[in-house]
């Protein structure tokens, strides 16, 4: 549930490209096994080339984001990531000294 002190949406449009990777000899396979990385540095390169300003790939990493509030967060460590999970997962709070600020 978003909440009335929630910062507005970073971007027109968030394109998400799963990178995730399983050991190679998984059955299931997985996204970077199938070459999503090269895929996604094409995507930013192609970002930067058409001068897409209100689309764009983060590098604040690493970061996460929840939905439906939109609500960026920047994490380093996994006391970190805990802290959001209870916080804003769980109770549905904010960890404002982890949230990103706008147009980060």
């Amino acid at each position: 549930m978003s909440l009335p002190t929630d910062p507005p949406l970073y971007f027109r449009l968030h394109v998400f490209i799963c990178t995730n990777r399983r050991p190679d000899d998984n059955p299931r396979g997985s996204c970077a096994g199938s070459g999503s990385e090269a895929l996604r540095e094409h995507l930013k390169d192609a970002q930067k080339r058409l001068g897409l300003k209100d689309v764009r790939i983060n590098s604040a990493g690493p970061v996460m984001v929840i939905y439906p509030e939109g609500i960026w967060y920047g994490f380093k460590t996994i006391a970190d990531m805990d802290e959001i999970l209870d916080t804003h997962i769980v109770k549905g709070g904010r960890v404002e000294r982890l949230m990103l600020p706008p147009r980060s």
